[in-house]
């Protein structure tokens, strides 16, 4: 599942030296968009023609807010308070680089949220034309879709509506990955804020449902399957990083190492088609060209996912006293990741 941060920037002489006065005037016009079609969920909510499937998902929304506030100390504002009726749903084309003999990603700058690992655009052929351009420099490109897109707070983002057509436990991680990312983002830090995302994204809603319907009740169990296949995924991709970055710094020339770099990722892939089926559900891995970009654009989500549960399993299951612990470990030193390994076992 990818996610987008769009870096809003209250001065526009900052923002025009990030980026192309085009780049940054058509994300303004398309977020522009988007927030002048919020309807508040409370008013559609009053429609007597609204359907029983769609009440039920803008009222899970609504519970999904709250219990992230109120349970987990989340900087919510006034975030999924609106639903975005728009007449198409807007979609964020994200691309991702990197080299083509490092696992290291291409970053782009923008003010306050500093070096991101990713860049959206609101049009397909722009963001298509920019991974053409990248590749004649020599680099591994890929596009992807973003399914949500985060302005970090700085304005009331609202549910965008392709979101209800998810099923309920994957519509309560979206909102909660989001309101995390307005909670805590550290600027540069791309994959630690993604996968802390994530981790607070599943953890949050298995939470949300215990509380709602208990520990036994299907959509529990159906998302703790979910976060238990992530954590799985997780390990396979940092072993098969593992596998890469030792390939980047042999002794091979570079045209040996791309040589082997393509034998490897078919051996990646079988080694994924063993993979127990949950596993492999929610991604593509096993089917597509794969290159340096490809294998990141996953991997961001799910950096050392096992360290955020030992954590959380170390605080007692406790998900706000270690979201807590781990934010402030990861604030305490240049690598985020390195922060958290150090806390002292509880």
């Amino acid at each position: 599942m990818s996610h987008f941060l769009i870096a809003l920037i209250a001065s526009v002489s900052l923002l025009l030296s990030a980026c192309s006065p085009t780049y940054v005037l058509r994300a303004g016009y398309e977020e522009a968009k988007i927030l002048w079609s919020r309807r508040a969920i409370e008013e559609i909510l009053q429609r007597p023609n609204l359907d029983t499937v769609t009440r039920e998902k803008l009222e899970l929304v609504l519970r999904a807010r709250q219990f992230a506030e109120q349970e987990l100390g989340f900087r919510v504002g006034g975030s999924y308070t609106s639903l975005a009726e728009v007449s198409q749903p807007p979609l964020v084309h994200v691309i991702t680089a990197a080299p083509r003999t490092r696992l290291e990603p291409y970053t782009w700058w923008f003010p306050i949220v500093g070096r991101v690992a990713y860049k959206g655009y609101f049009q397909e052929t722009a963001a298509r034309q920019e991974a053409q351009a990248l590749e004649a420099q020599g680099y591994d490109t890929a596009t992807g879709k973003a399914v949500a897109f985060s302005t970090l707070g700085w304005f009331a983002d609202p549910l965008l509506p392709h979101l209800l057509r998810y099923d309920q436990g994957t519509l309560t991680n979206v909102i909660l990955h989001e309101l995390f990312h307005s909670t805590f983002y550290l600027p540069g830090q791309t994959a630690f804020n993604e996968s802390l995302a994530n981790f607070a994204g599943y953890r949050g809603a298995i939470a949300f449902f215990t509380r709602e319907a208990g520990t036994e009740a299907a959509i529990t169990r159906q998302v703790q399957t979910s976060w238990e296949s992530e954590l799985v995924l997780s390990g396979f991709f940092a072993e098969s990083a593992e596998k890469l970055v030792a390939l980047y710094a042999s002794s091979l020339t570079e045209e040996e190492k791309l040589q082997q770099k393509e034998g490897l990722f078919l051996r990646l892939q079988e080694e994924f088609r063993s993979l127990p089926s949950p596993v492999r559900r929610n991604t593509d891995f096993a089917s597509i060209k794969l290159n340096n970009a490809v294998f990141l654009q996953q991997f961001v989500y799910l950096k050392e996912l096992d360290l955020f549960e030992r954590v959380y399993q170390q605080n007692g299951q406790d998900l706000r006293a270690s979201l807590a612990r781990i934010m402030d470990a990861a604030r305490s030193t240049d690598d985020p990741f390195v922060g958290v390994r150090a806390l002292p076992v509880r």
